[in-house]
């Protein structure tokens, strides 16, 4: 995973340059972070606040590491695959019954890449909490190179004090093994206007319904995993869903994900004042914007609310930060 530094630099700069803008010192600051890292098959831990610019350049710089032994996984995605691995596992009727369905599982995720990028890392759930320091053991035990993003720095993980002890070994794997660097900033760069925004960013916040909407009153069935889901509408490549559908009826990210694949185009309508949802639905929706942002879904958001009115009181909300700052992409 050789490369000059100031040859990455000059990549990255010249995708930045074609994407409308420039990066500012302390960006390119993490590039030549990034760069020592993998030269000397360290590891780096990034973390900061939402929209600094974390995961575009750390994407940049992994595309741009010459090697093709490098895996990039983003959280809720490649915990979704893990657990349904496992599950596979554990329930194959010709299962080995001495396989450590959970190493195993892991292993396979790994696979024989020398260089791990793990982005939006964040920890709420014990259950992930066990997985995730599973996940670190076996790649820091293999001298794999690990880079991660996060808004929390290593110590913040799984912040909740009644459940923060059961990643405190996750976090000593992590102090124990990687390097960290902070990036911060007063400027969130996803509430600065750029030309021919795409992907989730050439969505929309909306108050009128589009004249394509389909009846008010219509609904059809997605079939994900078995499961019948109840949905607004189906139409060519766009999936029409309400709040209510999405975030107020036992979903979770394994269905968001299907869909998000399923379906280039989303419309999401009824959406209330953020505040005066449920904490379930809350969290869904979170998570819901999470995926659509991470697979550059091109998303419309159809609410009474303007966008500054849905926000209200999302400081209430653990991860709520994340999706203010991604929500200001499709601000018009």
């Amino acid at each position: 995973m050789r490369a000059s530094t100031g040859r990455i630099l000059k990549r990255i700069e010249t995708r930045a340059t074609d994407t409308g803008f420039s990066l500012d010192e302390r960006q390119i600051e993490l590039v030549r972070a990034l760069a020592h890292a993998v030269r000397t098959d360290t590891s780096l831990f990034v973390h900061g606040p939402a929209g600094r610019g974390k995961s575009w350049v750390t994407n940049a710089f992994f595309d741009a590491v010459p090697t093709s032994r490098k895996t990039r996984v983003h959280f809720h995605g490649f915990l979704a695959e893990l657990h349904r691995s496992i599950h596979r596992r554990r329930t194959a009727p010709d299962r080995d019954e001495n396989e450590d369905a959970v190493a195993q599982a892991i292993a396979d995720a790994v696979g024989d890449s020398r260089l791990l990028f793990f982005d939006e890392f964040h920890v709420h759930d014990a259950g992930d909490a066990r997985l995730l320091t599973l996940l670190l053991a076996h790649v820091f035990s293999r001298g794999v190179s690990v880079i991660i993003t996060s808004n929390y720095a290593p110590s913040d993980l799984l912040p909740d004090p009644l459940w923060h002890h059961l990643f405190e070994n996750g976090i000593a794997l992590i102090t124990e093994n990687m390097a960290t660097f902070e990036l911060a900033g007063a400027t969130d760069y996803r509430g600065v206007a750029r030309t021919a925004p795409r992907g989730f960013a050439s969505g929309a916040w909306t108050t009128i319904e589009p004249t394509e909407a389909p009846a008010a009153d219509a609904t059809e069935t997605s079939i994900v995993n078995g499961r019948d889901f109840a949905v607004r509408a189906i139409r060519d490549d766009a999936l029409w869903v309400t709040f209510a559908q999405l975030c107020e009826t036992p979903t979770a990210t394994i269905e968001y994900l299907e869909w998000a694949q399923r379906h280039p185009r989303w419309v999401i309508t009824d959406l209330p004042v953020f505040a005066d949802a449920d904490p379930q639905a809350q969290q869904r929706f979170i998570n819901v914007v999470d995926v659509l942002a991470d697979l550059e879904v091109p998303t419309t958001f159809v609410s009474q609310h303007p966008l500054d009115e849905f926000l209200a009181g999302t400081n209430r909300r653990p991860d709520a930060f994340r999706m203010v700052s991604r929500l200001q992409l499709v601000r018009r």
